[in-house]
């Protein structure tokens, strides 16, 4: 094993556990589209219009980032050894 696929190794064991408990970390979505499309409710609330800073927004967010991030690293992991050869 090269040193390059011990760090990247490592690397995608914290980002999975991280992404793991970020993702359980945050509350389940409920019904609420469908109940505003039957209701008629807007998103002109104070809530609809600051949705994008609130603790959920930013934890998902940050789930996408670090699902990107180990997406990366693991087809760096796996192509660089075979150029490198």
């Amino acid at each position: 094993m090269s040193t390059l696929e011990i760090i990247g190794g490592i690397a995608i064991l914290i980002l999975s556990f991280l992404t793991i408990v970020i993702c359980l970390s945050q509350e389940q979505k409920s019904q609420d589209s469908m109940t505003a499309a039957l209701t008629g409710a807007s998103a002109d609330s104070f809530y609809g219009k600051n949705e994008g800073r609130t603790k959920e927004a930013i934890l998902a967010k940050i789930t996408r980032a670090m699902a990107i991030i180990l997406f990366v690293i693991v087809l760096a992991v796996n192509i660089i050894p075979i150029f490198t050869k």
